[in-house]
């Protein structure tokens, strides 16, 4: 591979189960081997990979030899903790052939909420790429309950690539990007191979486009291709059954759905708020405050409040919304959703008055604040 072509130096590579399974009910192990060379190589040429890979459900149910199990969370984190052993194991055997070395880390949405362990679980993933080690990323379904759960490898890869600081996510999946319309029923559904906005329109034409296996479609794939493009980095939705695909997208070649990072990325604090904490609530604004928060870049103010949903604590990310209910910016509230309660629609400066005591002006600083 020719240095000179390739534009990215951190790359974070999320493989759906329906890219590992080949659409089968067991991991191809063929197809894998194809993939751990491609990403191999890419290390080889002074590329770090970070991989973020599906699959232990399914490892799992092939080693137990697909058994009968009722359909349950206990069944699913039992497939999980027997599989996750197996693939890590698959891909510590396949990187070896390359003489390279893999760490795992399994991770939940309670790793990504708290900011301690955020950074820790950041320092652990440069620690391993420092050291040459590709960093193997998986949510703990073993343990993880539909509370601490992020849902869908395809946003813990856009986390993953914002607590590495990527230039570059690719989501391959089994479709070849993302399509003007419904490829499976329409013959004449054109491939995007571009997109500047992520906009309802775009999300619409997501909305339906689900491959049937594992737990994300093509509308997790939105989001995390949002999420990472806030941030700096471009994402790439592409077939992972496209011939040297990896290679390819990382060498600038088009291929796929290709998102461009935005030109003014958030600073760290704001990409962990987009990205980490799960929100607690919502309040409601009135149309002057939206206009302050989206448009003018004002903190949220009390006066600006119409109304509260939810219980949050003071230092929980809640949900700023307009007056139809669409989620306009998410932020940390600097007060309870007791304490807005009785100073929702009130001046900053009778605050103390009400509570008998302030933690300033905002209720969402704007430094502690991402617009959506």
């Amino acid at each position: 591979m020719n240095l000179s072509e390739i534009g990215y130096r951190r790359v974070v590579v999320k493989l759906g189960t329906s890219v590992l399974t080949s659409g089968s009910q067991k991991l191809d192990k063929a197809h894998l081997v194809e993939l751990a060379r491609q990403m191999a190589s890419l290390m080889k040429a002074g590329v770090e990979v970070v991989l973020c890979t599906s699959g232990a459900i399914a490892a799992g149910r092939e080693h137990l030899g697909y058994p009968k199990l009722p359909d349950t969370i206990a069944s699913k984190q039992l497939l999980a903790a027997v599989g996750q052993g197996q693939l890590i194991l698959a891909w510590s055997q396949l990187f070896s052939i390359y003489g390279l070395h893999v760490g795992q880390l399994l991770l939940t949405r309670a790793d990504l909420h708290d900011r301690g362990r955020y950074l820790n679980a950041r320092d652990s993933l440069n620690a391993l790429l420092a050291h040459g080690i590709i960093p193997i990323i998986n949510e703990n379904d073993a343990v993880a309950t539909a509370e601490i759960k992020v849902g869908d490898n395809d946003n813990l890869s856009a986390r993953a690539a914002l607590l590495c600081d990527a230039d570059m996510l690719i989501l391959l999946t089994d479709q070849k990007g993302l399509f003007d319309a419904d490829p499976r029923t329409n013959p004449n559904a054109k491939l995007i191979t571009q997109v500047v906005n992520i906009d309802d329109s775009l999300r619409l034409l997501a909305g339906g486009a689900v491959s049937g296996l594992g737990t994300g479609g093509m509308a997790t794939k939105l989001e995390a291709a949002d999420i990472a493009r806030r941030a700096g980095v471009d994402v790439v939705i592409a077939s992972g059954h496209h011939e040297n695909v990896i290679q390819k997208v990382v060498c600038s070649t088009p291929v796929g759905t290709h998102f461009a990072a935005l030109k003014n990325p958030l600073e760290s604090r704001k990409q962990w708020i987009l990205a980490g904490p799960a929100t607690r609530g919502q309040v409601k604004l009135d149309p002057g405050a939206v206009v302050a928060v989206t448009n003018k870049g004002k903190s949220l103010l009390s006066k600006g409040i119409t109304e509260i949903d939810g219980l949050f604590q003071r230092g929980d990310t809640i949900e700023l919304t307009d007056a139809k209910g669409k989620v306009r910016a998410k932020g940390m509230s600097r007060y309870s959703s007791k304490d807005l309660g009785l100073i929702a629609g009130k001046h900053s400066d009778s605050i103390e008055s009400v509570l008998g005591y302030d933690y300033g002006d905002a209720v969402v600083h704007r430094n502690d604040m991402v617009v959506l």
